[in-house]
């Protein structure tokens, strides 16, 4: 159900201007995660949400069920799928879990040097001199890290 439930939402999330980064199905829950450059704002959010509640309507992700349609951004620290989000994530603070049958360390967290066709680099310490290369078809689960900036002190003036 989650294929034929992607080919009937990516297209009209993409009719909005919008990329479908994320389409989880959990007893109860569709949860359908939107991007575009510059960020989603609420408006956006709304016309999904109204859109796919339609499509929905047609294509029910859980006969007889009820369920709640959440439609939401990424956030700060979002999922890495596809070669195109990998891309695009290109020198930010990345962390990825590979699959244990990768024969790498199963937790790697650094730089995204490299995202092309086959897959991506990620560098940093502990990742050898040239960073560590990982198959897409390798990677469990990866994300960007969001890393605050340094706290300021209540009442320190600069």
């Amino acid at each position: 159900m989650g294929d034929e439930l992607q080919v009937a939402v990516a297209p009209v999330v993409e009719s909005l201007g919008l990329e479908l980064v994320d389409l989880e199905l959990r007893p109860g829950l569709l949860r359908v995660v939107v991007d575009r450059p510059g960020g989603v704002d609420l408006d956006s959010v709304s016309k999904v949400t109204k859109e796919l509640s339609g499509v929905l309507d047609s294509h029910d992700p859980m006969p007889g069920s009820r369920y709640t349609l959440e439609v939401t951004s990424p956030g700060l620290e979002r999922p890495l799928r596809t070669p195109e989000q990998f891309a695009r994530a290109i020198g930010e603070q990345i962390s990825v879990r590979t699959l244990p049958s990768a024969g790498l360390d199963r937790r790697m967290r650094g730089t995204l040097t490299v995202a092309d066709a086959d897959g991506i680099v990620v560098a940093g310490e502990g990742l050898g001199d040239d960073g560590s290369r990982i198959a897409y078809c390798e990677i469990e689960r990866a994300r960007t890290i969001f890393e605050w900036g340094p706290a300021l002190r209540r009442g320190v003036k600069k």
